[in-house]
């Protein structure tokens, strides 16, 4: 019985010593020494002195110039507007007519900035209100009518595409409805130079 007890006393003392052995590791692993966080640091006038006369474009937290996009969508829409409806009226050989309202302009404007560079660029789709009158048979007729501007992007003016659409209550022949689509078609160059005069707009803000 004396050995049994012996053998019992022995075997505590191992598992305890076992457990102290693994309480310590436990103990080293957590108290372990890391590399201390960064504090916060309140900025002087003159880290921000410093901090100016870095050249860099974009915003101040993005130091490095690597990628930062600015929406010009407000600002590009409300000019496409006021320039379109400003060309005034143009003279047909058989009417006028001009631009009334610009009902659609959909699509986005935007001013990136990569590696300290600047670079806009701009997709967009309108949809033009447009009235006038047109001498039909010896008797002058309103006409009204859309047209539709294909999706069109920077650079790619020249093939810009027009779609003329007359209103349904137009009291004239099918003959005539062509011959008035067919004028309202050169609204096309004016478009295009007011276009072009917004395209050159926009670039002015990569300076």
């Amino acid at each position: 019985m004396e050995g049994g007890g012996a053998a019992s006393i022995s075997a505590e003392k191992t598992s305890e010593s076992a457990a102290a052995a693994s309480y310590t590791y436990w103990i080293r692993e957590v108290t372990h020494e890391a590399a201390p966080l960064p504090l916060p640091k309140k900025l002087n006038p003159e880290d921000l002195s410093n901090q100016s006369n870095k050249t860099h474009l974009g915003s101040a937290w993005n130091g490095a110039g690597t990628w930062e996009e600015k929406s010009l969508n407000k600002w590009a829409t409300d000019r496409i507007k006021e320039l379109l409806v400003s060309m005034g009226s143009l003279e047909f050989s058989g009417g006028r007519a001009e631009v009334s309202e610009v009902t659609k302009c959909s699509g986005d404007a935007f001013l990136v900035t990569v590696r300290n560079k600047k670079r806009v660029g701009y997709t967009y789709e309108l949809t033009l209100k447009v009235k006038g009158e047109w001498l039909v048979g010896g008797e002058k007729k309103k006409v009204k009518g859309h047209i539709d501007v294909f999706e069109f992007s920077l650079g790619e003016l020249d093939d810009l595409q027009i779609v003329v659409k007359l209103g349904e209550d137009i009291d004239v022949s099918q003959q005539e409805k062509q011959q008035i689509c067919q004028d309202l078609r050169l609204f096309l160059q004016p478009l295009r130079e007011k276009l072009l005069q917004f395209e050159q707009e926009i670039k002015d803000r990569q300076g």
